[in-house]
């Protein structure tokens, strides 16, 4: 669970750290000033993908399904940070799995001070149910979903950031 006192690292432009910090959730970027954020994609050999449903608690898509992410806190990499992000969220360790880094992409919210840098990575392995141990102040439960039922959640409009990363889940 992340701590209230959480630290992010400011980014500039270019995504490189300014050496600035700011605390988690205190939206105060300036125009040019990112935080870091990942996501990452979780797949079966089997072709489907793992996707969790958001708690209801959250003041944000509460309920909607997506992949495990969050935020790089200060001093952390984007990839350490996606690898901590799956564990916490789905108890999958996938350090040792196929794939990786895909790509980035940059969301600028003017006058919100919330600015920030998405690194996407898909990890390939296999895994049971079982295996699937949910953060439950985060998570509300998870399903293995094929491409169409994703598309199908996302055309409904309940799949966050699912234009973002769609490519993600071509295989």
């Amino acid at each position: 669970m992340a701590e209230k006192n959480e630290f992010w690292d400011i980014y500039d432009e270019n995504k490189q750290r300014t050496g600035r910090t700011m605390k988690r959730n205190d939206w105060c970027l300036k125009e040019g000033e990112y935080h870091l954020t990942v996501l990452g994609v979780v797949a079966a050999r089997d072709g489907r993908f793992l996707i969790t449903k958001r708690v209801m608690t959250k003041s944000w898509a509460p309920g909607w399904w997506e992949v495990s992410g969050g935020a790089a806190v200060a001093g952390e990499d984007s990839k350490d940070a996606v690898l901590r992000e799956i564990k916490e969220e789905t108890g999958l360790d996938v350090s040792g799995w196929e794939g990786g880094y895909l790509f980035s992409y940059k969301r600028e919210n003017p006058g919100e001070g919330d600015n920030y840098f998405v690194d996407v990575y898909r990890f390939i392995g296999d895994f049971e149910e079982t295996d699937i141990k949910l953060q439950e102040e985060e998570t509300a439960g998870f399903r293995f979903a094929s491409l169409e039922e994703i598309n199908a959640l996302a055309n409904e409009g309940i799949f966050l950031h699912y234009n973002s990363i769609k490519e993600a889940f071509e295989l």
